[in-house]
């Protein structure tokens, strides 16, 4: 069950219409998850200061439970997510950062529950 958090500087008008959905796509693809259980937030036009920098840039946050966590799992990882929002956003890789937390099945509340028990 991935949560994936994007936040940009980037003003609404100049985010790709359906960036959401495309973004929730690709992920499902990168992280071999099913579509349906993917989350996802665009969050634009943003105060943010990446490298010192004002210039328009991308934060992305990707937990999951299981699939990110390893340096090899999120080294392709990485490698696949830059290759989308550098294409859709239209940003220099490094005007873009990406952070990866795992996540463990008691993290995770759903239907009045952890996801442990469901």
């Amino acid at each position: 069950m991935p949560f994936v958090e994007l936040d940009t500087s980037l003003p609404a008008s100049r985010v790709p219409m359906g960036l959401e959905k495309w973004l929730c796509t690709a992920t499902a693809a990168i992280l071999s998850k099913p579509e349906d259980c993917v989350n996802m937030t665009v969050r634009s036009g943003l105060a943010m200061v990446v490298n010192c920098s004002v210039e328009p840039s991308a934060q992305l946050l990707v937990s999951s439970i299981g699939e990110v966590g390893t340096a090899q799992e999120d080294r392709g990882h990485s490698a696949r997510f830059f290759e989308f929002l550098t294409k859709e956003l239209d940003l220099a890789e490094d005007r873009i950062m990406i952070r990866f937390f795992p996540l463990e099945r008691w993290q995770i509340g759903k239907k009045g529950t952890v996801m442990t028990f469901l």
